[in-house]
């Protein structure tokens, strides 16, 4: 990656759409991912590998991942919260069939979030993702890791920066492709920001790469990814029209939007290898299968 580029991964199919109230088509899933692709995303989060009752958003898991496009430029990932999820990834591999490149594993830094978000203690999480990323390369398959309620939990508040550190200090022996802090409920601020990623960067020593994942539940996303940048991190998650919410963290809104995060780049001089005006029709063109525009600042200013 050049030095003023950054890399998208666009996680509208899966954080994007796990909240929406109405069952989103299988097929306009595989559309909506195709219209990613078109615009310039190479590394998309297409789905997550989780219980039906849990998610119902996510219950074709397979059969859109069965349907998308064999381009070897591009990387699908699969979020799974446990070893069942990195099975099913697997498995979507069986029989010559494409299927994902790498599955998302998942760290909650609070323990009652974890505990409802996927029955997990933090303790028991970093164990799990542990045996998780080990099992994924054993079998093929890249796996990174995320640390979720990195910034605050809506359960127990403020998320001390040594709880994260921690974890992340756990799991960095078992070299994930990458470790991502995520801002789950949108509290954080760009100081808090630059001092997380910051202390994150002295103790991966550019051994693992950084990943950033934020939601705009109170406007400070796209500052908080400009914040990010200026510390280090170069890849960022993402959502086409700001969609996204967790549907166990009270009040979540959406991810930052693909379309504001791009703007602010590629108007700073950092290439992100995203065609804005493709991304906005995508935007307009979702809007119209969802009812009702998209949270998108610039898509709605264009």
């Amino acid at each position: 990656m050049a030095p003023d580029s950054i890399e998208l991964v666009e996680v509208g199919p899966r954080d994007g759409l796990q909240n929406e109230p109405d069952i989103v088509s299988t097929v306009d899933k595989v559309a909506l991912i195709n219209r990613m692709i078109g615009y310039g995303a190479r590394r998309l989060e297409v789905a997550s590998f989780v219980h039906p009752k849990r998610v119902p958003q996510m219950a074709d898991a397979e059969e859109v991942i069965a349907a998308l496009p064999d381009l070897e430029d591009v990387t699908y990932i699969g979020l799974t919260l446990n070893k069942r999820g990195v099975m099913r990834g697997l498995a979507t591999r069986e029989g010559g069939r494409r299927g994902i490149d790498q599955v998302g594993c998942v760290v909650v830094a609070s323990d009652t979030f974890g505990q409802r978000n996927q029955g997990q203690t933090i303790a028991e999480g970093i164990a799990e993702n542990r045996d998780m990323i080990r099992f994924a390369k054993a079998e093929g398959l890249s796996a990174q890791v995320t640390i979720s309620a990195a910034f605050g939990c809506p359960f127990e508040g403020e998320v001390r920066p040594e709880t994260v550190l921690r974890i992340a200090e756990e799991l960095a022996p078992e070299a994930p492709s990458e470790i991502a802090l995520a801002d789950t409920i949108g509290v954080g601020v760009p100081i808090q920001v630059e001092e997380l990623f910051g202390r994150l960067a002295e103790l991966l020593k550019g051994e693992i790469p950084m990943r950033c994942h934020f939601h705009d539940t109170r406007g400070t996303g796209i500052a908080n990814a400009w914040s990010a940048y200026r510390t280090g991190v170069r890849t960022f998650d993402a959502s086409l029209g700001g969609l996204g919410g967790c549907p166990f963290a009270p009040n979540a809104t959406g991810n930052i939007a693909t379309e504001d995060l791009i703007y602010i780049m590629e108007r700073s001089g950092i290439a992100t290898g995203v065609e804005l005006d493709a991304a906005i029709q995508s935007n307009r063109g979702f809007a119209k299968i969802l009812g009702r525009d998209l949270p998108s600042r610039v898509a709605r200013a264009a």
